[in-house]
């Protein structure tokens, strides 16, 4: 795996809605970035963090727009932190949704990592960027300070939801473009400092949140769990073939030669590469379909035919055989459970 890691798809759509408001095509940017705007459409999907970095360059030098990680802050959503976005959501107060990041943010992708400080009165979110072009990290930087700050006061549905100091490491972009900082973030802002930080009170980690959920909560956890196992084992490759196959048994499809040509090789080239990392299409397969029978089945009322039609299965019978032989129990069980 590449020094970036990967990056969630769900980050790659926040500075493609900024675009798509701005009247940029995106097309030309992706080809460049070795991305096919095919990605757009997975929900789980993963690029290449160098992929990310890349692109994101590519939109700085288009834009010319020195605050440009600040301004796609605006774009951000639920989505954009994957199924963090969706566990914050079902958190009961600020201080619980906060207390997720960091456990979670792989799933968002390899950008970045985040520590909270307390101290006194008051808490320290510091985040240290991955990312190493001059370009692209104090961008990556704003944008997640701006997106963290946005979605708080969403959560909590207060604009009161503000920091008491933000501290950049970048330069200053300079005094007119300063005031944009000030005006979204209503706070003191440290250019040129030593970490990249936002302090807040510790009082408002005490905020109700607009719809705690703590049973969807529990239940989006496990998943998340289930993912970030997935990620700390996958290659490259194997991450590329369980999104193609991901991709296929959402329309019921099960066929490697099709993973294979989606990845540019044929079949055999594909199952000798897989054979190199020790592992095989069926194996990838059986963990997919696993994955995405759980998910279906904790978090949809789709009945167990169709979970097992939607998987590839040709009788639901091979399915209650195959998800019993990885649970020790039956979908229904799973499901009541």
């Amino acid at each position: 795996m590449n020094a970036l890691g990967t990056a969630s798809v769900a980050a790659l759509r926040q500075y493609v809605r900024y675009a798509d408001a701005k009247g940029i095509a995106v097309d030309p940017l992706f080809e460049k970035a070795g991305l096919k705007p095919e990605i757009l459409d997975s929900d789980e999907g993963r690029i290449g963090g160098e992929q990310l970095q890349a692109f994101i360059h590519l939109l700085a030098e288009h834009t010319g727009n020195p605050v440009l990680g600040l301004e796609t802050g605006d774009y951000v959503q639920p989505g954009s932190y994957s199924v963090l976005g969706y566990i914050t959501m079902s958190c009961a107060t600020l201080g619980e949704a906060v207390t997720r990041i960091a456990p979670y943010e792989k799933l968002v992708g390899d950008m970045g990592t985040t520590r909270l400080k307390m101290k006194g009165d008051s808490a320290t979110l510091i985040w240290t960027c991955n990312f190493t072009d001059p370009v692209v990290w104090p961008q990556v930087v704003d944008n997640v300070f701006a997106s963290w700050i946005n979605y708080a006061r969403w959560l909590a549905d207060s604009t009161d939801a503000t920091p008491l100091e933000v501290r950049l490491r970048r330069p200053s972009p300079g005094p007119e473009h300063e005031k944009a900082y000030a005006l979204r973030w209503q706070c003191p802002v440290q250019f040129d400092a030593e970490e990249d930080s936002v302090t807040f009170a510790q009082t408002l980690l005490a905020t109700r949140l607009r719809q705690p959920d703590p049973l969807l909560r529990k239940t989006l956890e496990a998943h998340a769990l289930s993912q970030l196992a997935l990620l700390d084992t996958d290659t490259d490759l194997t991450s590329k073939v369980k999104q193609s196959i991901q991709k296929q048994l959402a329309e019921g499809i099960t066929r490697q030669d099709m993973v294979a040509e989606d990845l540019g090789m044929t079949s055999r080239t594909l199952q000798r590469k897989l054979s190199q990392e020790g592992v095989s299409y069926q194996k990838l397969l059986d963990e997919v379909r696993q994955q995405m029978a759980e998910d279906y089945l904790q978090n949809t009322d789709m009945s167990i035919p169709d979970i097992a039609l939607r998987l590839g299965y040709s009788e639901t019978t091979s399915f209650h055989r195959k998800f019993k032989a990885a649970t020790g129990k039956t979908p229904g069980d799973f499901r009541r459970q």
